[in-house]
């Protein structure tokens, strides 16, 4: 695996994944009143969070991608 993921890249989607995780329990926005909008949200801030501790995004490799200097 090579690192296809910037520093800024890295920060926005620590940040995004924080949020993602913390939002369905503090919000108390209607939307997340079912699982499933929850769940979603859970697994997606989890993802962001794995890809910014990897430095890897799948994702990226398949689309040739990539936003950290060589």
């Amino acid at each position: 695996m090579t690192n296809n993921v910037g520093t800024f890249d890295r920060a926005f989607r620590l940040v995004l994944g924080i949020v993602l995780l913390t939002l369905p329990f503090f919000s108390g926005a209607e939307m997340f009143q079912s699982g499933t909008a929850t769940i979603i949200s859970v697994v997606l801030g989890l993802v962001m969070i794995g890809t910014s501790a990897m430095k890897f995004c799948p994702l990226y490799r398949v689309l040739g991608i990539q936003t950290c200097k060589l």
